[in-house]
């Protein structure tokens, strides 16, 4: 437990060091907290006065109306004060929020896909939004109840020494046994708040996976299994939040009770042995006030320490996150590649995700500038990751990706991304219309622009025949669209991006029948004059290329031009074969009904 505690502090002591906005005025704004705690610690004291000096020995209206001004003007004082120090805690929160969220969401996009592919995507949205509000709350809240609370407790019992130290010492007597239960209760907070952040971050990770797989779930009638999930993640939360609730209502209730017992043991000692403990009606009055003031903060103490645990937790995570090694380091300023299309060379790539199990083993690929290479190969046999790796998305182990003769680590950022263009099969599109989407290619390019490259790929007709042409919205995901008109959407932005290599990832394997021509001949516009890889799986697309890398287990094993490898007889073959006999049938049915018809 003291080393979680002191890895709460470290957490705490790293969180303001990293974002400095949180200390931004942290001086001043303390100084108007102590303030107001000060403002308040007086009010009492004048109230002591005015009951012996002003009503004492009759109503002295010289010294009572003087006393009651200024206690107006205090407690107006302690407002001011209050207030102007919550808004200075607020603004330099708000500003240091901005910054670590910015700063987190832009950690997450530097990870490699190796290191993104170890965590749920919900996990890292629940990173950027309800990790950083938990500590949101905290430093809104609790900071400022920490330092005001503090004070008021240091003072108030400074003030109740003087007034009578015996009965100071009986207030002792039952704070010391409620400080020890609530250090209990609290270290039971601690693990319960940690655990309420896990269970809360599992809950946004299904929701998410549910949310963003909706269609497959309806597709496939997944809907029991992914409705016992997600009430699996609900009712997780809900326990770990009932568990760290329950040390929380324990904690008020026990801080009344102590508050009770110890206000009632204030008042009976001090009406009936006022001259043992040095009291007049005055100061009896006034030390029962000091009481309160001296037990509230205990209970806003151990409510700000639940905030303080959650935040603490929260932040604990939101730096879990940003300690994931960025292991691709970009160069300053880098290489400019030249326009045109590229030469691709990789030589002796390995590369392996963060489990350690190795995907890709010694690749050796040549392809000329200009040149057209097809890759095959069944499902899991690296033919993604290789692609990724063209794209800088994670960089290799051991060997080296030469772009145009330059090391893909040496290029720019700005220029790698100008240069390569990889279209999935399924492209992403952002709810925006058409056009925003097509501009995502090279953002700033005006309307004549991206109008022109629907011309040059031949979608004009497509493009027109939309509801609102090129200003249709697609919806989240470009969900308004087709899968073939979400990849025509692709193309076009692609095209716009002007690449010298571009990696196609079969982009008319799941397009309909309809858009397939249409987004055929769009490739074909598309490939024109620049170096063309393609993740290949109809082998009618390996036959067109000028040559074929096969892939099995992470290596290549055939290389070669499709007439070479099918006269070869070996795995390129055997898919061929396996190729031929899958769509024989179908051509055969297709012309059987057309003849019934």
């Amino acid at each position: 437990m003291s080393e979680r505690r002191a890895s709460a502090l470290a957490v705490l002591r790293r969180g303001l060091r990293d974002d400095p906005e949180f200390m931004q005025g942290a001086r001043w704004t303390a100084a108007f907290a102590i303030a107001a705690a000060a403002g308040t610690l007086l009010i009492p004291i004048l109230i002591q006065q005015v009951i012996d000096r002003g009503l004492q020995r009759g109503f002295d209206a010289r010294f009572i109306y003087p006393a009651c001004a200024v206690t107006g003007v205090l407690v107006i004082v302690v407002y001011l004060a209050a207030r102007t120090s919550y808004a200075r805690m607020v603004r330099a929160t708000e500003a240091a929020l901005r910054s670590l969220r910015v700063r987190t969401f832009a950690h997450i996009h530097s990870l490699t896909v190796a290191a993104q592919n170890e965590e749920r995507r919900g996990v890292f949205v629940a990173r950027v939004t309800a990790d950083i509000d938990a500590i949101a709350d905290f430093m809104d809240w609790g900071a400022l109840t920490w330092v005001m609370s503090s004070a008021l407790i240091v003072g108030t019992f400074t003030a109740m020494l003087v007034y009578s130290w015996k009965l100071a010492l009986v207030i002792v007597v039952f704070v010391v046994p409620l400080a020890l239960v609530l250090r209990r209760l609290q270290r039971g907070m601690l693990a319960a708040y940690e655990g309420v952040r896990g269970a809360v971050s599992h809950m946004l990770a299904e929701i998410s996976e549910f949310v963003m797989g909706a269609a497959v779930v309806r597709a496939y009638g997944l809907e029991r299994q992914m409705d016992h999930r997600l009430k699996d993640a609900i009712e997780g939360q809900y326990r770990a939040r009932m568990r760290a609730n329950l040390f929380t209502a324990t904690i008020f209730p026990t801080s009344d009770l102590f508050g009770g017992l110890a206000l009632a043991a204030v008042f009976v000692l001090g009406l009936s042995f006022p001259e043992a403990f040095d009291l007049t009606p005055g100061r009896l009055i006034a030390f029962l006030f000091l009481t309160t003031l001296f037990l509230q903060p205990l209970g806003e103490l151990s409510e700000a320490f639940g905030e303080t645990q959650t935040a603490v937790a929260g932040w604990r995570k939101v730096q879990g996150v940003l300690d994931l090694k960025v292991d691709m380091t970009e160069p300053v300023p880098g290489v400019t590649l030249p326009p045109g299309p590229l030469e691709v060379r990789v030589e002796g790539v390995h590369f392996s995700y963060v489990d350690g199990e190795q995907v890709l083993h010694d690749i050796d690929v040549h392809v000329p500038a200009g040149g057209h290479v097809a890759i095959v190969g069944q499902t899991g046999c690296g033919k993604t990751t290789f692609a990724k790796l063209l794209c800088r998305l994670a960089d290799p182990d051991r060997g080296r990706i030469l772009l145009g003769g330059v090391d893909l680590r040496a290029v720019a950022p700005g220029s790698r991304r100008r240069a390569i263009h990889m279209v999935p099969q399924d492209g992403f599109l952002f709810d925006a219309t058409v056009a925003d989407n097509v501009r995502f290619g090279r953002p700033g390019a005006t309307d004549a622009e991206v109008e022109r490259v629907f011309d040059e790929l031949g979608l004009r007709g497509w493009v027109e025949s939309l509801p609102a042409g090129p200003a249709t919205v697609v919806g989240e995901r470009g969900e308004n669209l087709s899968v073939g008109e979400r990849q025509l959407v692709a193309v076009a932005r692609a095209h716009l991006a002007s690449p010298g290599l571009l990696i196609l990832d079969e982009a008319t394997s799941a397009v309909d029948p309809g858009t397939e021509l249409i987004l055929a001949e769009a490739l074909a516009r598309l490939s024109r004059g620049r170096t063309v890889i393609t993740i290949a799986h109809r082998l009618s697309t390996a036959a067109t290329a000028d040559g074929v890398l096969v892939f099995e287990r992470g290596r290549v094993v055939e290389r070669g031009r499709h007439h070479e490898l099918v006269e070869a007889g070996g795995i390129y073959a055997a898919m061929y074969e396996s190729w031929l006999g899958n769509t024989r049938p179908a051509r055969e049915g297709a012309v059987v009904k057309e003849g019934e018809r």
